[in-house]
């Protein structure tokens, strides 16, 4: 959550989408090109030191341009960043005034800290890059020294305003600190050679044979005479004694450092390293693929080909097996065809339908005048109502007026089925509800697509569905997206297609199945990859809205289950192998996905059993790219599972769920807002048949007002179910 909230600061002060990620790398870094700004896992670091240090960095991404400012400079990289440093905290302080206080209270605590090392030393004896680099940032907090001809350059980076400036000022610093460090030597040297000279004349004098006190006291004072006559000396002993210790602290160094250096700099980017957390999981930000379309969608004519192709050769199956076994079998089952029960079952609930269809459309209508009603505004014209005029004495109101309706948004409605094994004892109410909001859709003349996610459609060739990338999520080869239905497809054409895909469904329903009944290979119920459609879907839609020119496009997805856990691809280095080889890893702590074009990151964790949040990750970030598209969920499931599926979005112990929970139980339905979807409706698969035949167990009157109530509840349901959603697309 840190992170997030730090990378929410990062976008605020940089008044763009920059893409923000914390790594285990030591230092801050910028990409100018791809505007990323990667931050030091800083878990050591206290809340105002971190918001300094975004704001620092920021300021960076503002102000320091991507450039090799190397060419033509004579500086070094530490004093271009002691000034710089200067340069962008000053801006960012302009820019936001807040910002100072957060540098004062940071610097003040770094200071407290010792974070640039300094305790143990007197700045003032420090070398006047070091000195700068305290004034600037803990200068408040430490007495600094300049003299005169160090106060210009003070002054010189107090007013510089541009990069191209800030390194005009270091080069001069460093050109400056290297003329003072070569005078240093120079004196050293000096001092050195010194030392020398009187350590030798100590040792001459001292090894003279027979030498007396007295004539030692005269060498003495020869040798005296003979500096004083024009031999350079010292003027004080502790010079010399400083040269001792000089010499003494630099024990083991085999050449002058003739190159300025800065020792806070170092210091700084030491301490920056002790407040990272390199035992933290490395974070992996994911990038969400374009997919090749083309290769996933199995477009409708060739759905029903296959289709038509497969019941063919279920019919010829089944006929030369009965032939071969005809003694088996009576005339009767002979001459029923295969699918007979299934496509008498189909036509009745066609039939029956209507009424409900109807119910929608009347709803849909009267929803809509009101809508439109509430939009309109009615206004006064300058022109008299002479149907009023009688009433001019008591009635100010006498001129005609005008009532403007504005017009609505045309709306679209792209339609996902779940097609997975789990789905297998509901698939067929499920479809009856759909094959309502279909038939709905065409008489109000709204434009549709249906989609059926699996992953067993026989693709020989299996042809890649996306550009395999390093740290991209992993979409399989195998997933496809069959187009069943289309609002382009004639009304004759659509009852042949909605049979095809009810004969699929009922292969899977204990009701309607036969051993005969097999669906075509490719079509049969699979896993369920509902996260990969939410992938598709960033692409499906847009091209949807264009083709059919609608301006609001309603989306839903009816599934039973939580999508298949997803991977991403990751390259695989290995010191015995010359060429890395991609593999795939699941969704774990520290996972990111990334949109690049929204510049925003979504934290998305799992499990290779569990997907948590993945799918909810998804629909976000598709609800953030097209805000035009409103997405509604209807998930299927037992009646035991209501509670826990409420639970996980409303939490527990609320009003609000226990409100949800005796819906529930009364009327086997609720709709939960936000949830990942703008609506997600929990729907028991009981609640689903909508055909629902009186069929009394007996002819006792008991049993005939049981089958009559249940019928009759069963259908208020279902209209109660459908009109909500109606109301959301009206």
């Amino acid at each position: 959550m840190k992170h997030e909230i730090k990378s929410t600061l990062a976008k605020l002060l940089a008044t763009e989408d920059l893409v923000v990620e914390h790594k285990n790398v030591e230092t801050a870094q910028f990409d100018v090109h791809s505007r990323v700004l990667t931050l030091p896992n800083w878990e050591k670091a206290s809340e105002g030191i971190f918001d300094m240090l975004v704001c620092h960095e920021v300021g960076h991404a503002l102000y320091t341009p991507d450039i090799d400012w190397r060419e033509g400079r004579v500086t070094s990289h530490s004093f271009v960043n002691i000034v710089e440093d200067a340069r962008i905290e000053k801006l960012i302080k302009r820019r936001y005034e807040g910002t100072s206080k957060t540098f004062f209270n940071a610097y003040n605590e770094l200071s407290d800290i010792d974070f640039f090392e300094i305790n143990n030393k007197d700045v003032n004896d420090m070398n006047l890059a070091d000195r700068i680099n305290l004034h600037y940032k803990i200068g408040n907090f430490v007495d600094i020294d300049f003299i005169e001809e160090e106060q210009y350059f003070i002054n010189k980076i107090d007013k510089i305003e541009t990069f191209d400036e800030a390194l005009d000022v270091a080069e001069e610093l460093y050109a400056y600190c290297k003329q003072k460090k070569a005078e240093e030597k120079e004196e050293m040297d000096r001092l050195s050679e010194m030392q020398s000279d009187e350590m030798k004349l100590d040792d001459m004098m001292g090894s003279t044979p027979g030498s007396s006190d007295s004539s030692d006291e005269e060498s003495q004072q020869e040798t005296e005479a003979d500096i004083d006559d024009g031999t350079p000396q010292a003027t004080n002993e502790p010079v010399i004694e400083d040269f001792e210790d000089f010499i003494k602290d630099n024990q083991g160094q085999q050449e002058w450092n003739e190159e300025p250096e800065s020792e806070t700099m170092e210091a700084l980017s030491d301490a920056l390293k002790n407040l990272t957390n390199t035992q933290t999981r490395e974070s992996q930000y994911i990038e969400i693929p374009e997919l090749i379309l083309e290769n996933i969608i199995v477009d409708n004519e060739t759905v029903h080909q296959k289709l038509d192709q497969g019941w063919k050769e279920c019919d010829i199956n089944r006929n030369n097996y009965v032939k071969k076994y005809s003694d088996h079998y009576s005339k009767e089952e002979l001459d029923t065809p295969i699918f007979g029960e299934v496509d008498k079952s189909f036509y009745k609930f066609k039939r029956d339908a209507q009424k409900e269809v109807n119910y929608l459309v009347k709803e849909f209508e009267r929803r809509k005048s009101a809508g439109a009603y509430a939009r309109s505004s009615t206004s006064r014209t300058g022109v008299l109502d002479t149907k009023s005029l009688h009433t001019y004495k008591f009635n100010e109101d006498i001129f005609k007026k005008i009532t403007v309706v504005p017009d609505g948004k045309n709306h679209g409605l792209v339609f996902i089925l779940d097609w997975s094994g789990s789905m297998g004892q509901v698939m067929l109410d499920t479809l009856k509800q759909l094959y309502n909001l279909i038939w709905f859709c065409r008489k109000v003349q709204i434009p549709y697509d249906v989609y059926a996610f699996t992953v067993d459609y026989p693709d020989n060739d299996l042809p890649k569905v996306t550009e395999v990338k390093d740290k991209e999520i992993q979409i399989p080869n195998n997933f496809h997206l069959f187009k069943f239905f289309t609002s382009s497809t004639r009304t004759r054409d659509l009852d042949h297609q909605m049979l095809n895909v009810f004969r699929c469904g009922a292969t899977s329903d204990w009701r309607l199945n036969s051993p005969w009944m097999q669906s075509p290979v490719g079509f049969r119920l699979s896993g369920t990859p509902l996260n990969e459609t939410m992938i598709a879907l960033r692409q499906i839609l847009p091209e949807f809205k264009k083709n059919n020119n609608v301006e609001k496009v309603q989306c839903v997805v009816l599934t039973d289950g939580e999508g298949q856990p997803m991977r991403y691809n990751t390259e695989v280095h290995r010191d015995w192998e010359h060429e890395p080889w991609m593999g795939t890893n699941y969704f774990r702590e520290g996972c990111f996905i990334r949109d690049r074009k929204l510049g925003t990151t979504y934290r998305c964790e799992g499990h290779y059993y569990d997907d948590r949040n993945q799918t909810d990750v998804l629909l976000k970030n598709l609800r953030e790219s097209l805000p035009n598209v409103n997405f509604i969920g209807i998930r299927i499931m037992s009646s035991r599972d209501g509670a826990q599926f409420a639970r996980r979005y409303l939490g527990y112990g609320n009003e609000l769920v226990e409100r949800t929970m005796r819906r529930w139980r009364k009327e086997r339905s609720f709709a939960i807002k936000d949830a990942g979807y703008h609506t997600y409706f929990g729907l028991a698969s009981q609640a689903l048949a909508n055909d629902a035949e009186f069929e009394p167990k007996s002819d006792s009157k008991a049993d005939i007002k049981r089958a009559f109530v249940k019928s009759l509840k069963n259908k208020k349901m279902n209209k109660k179910i459908l009109g909500e959603f109606i109301e959301l697309v009206a």
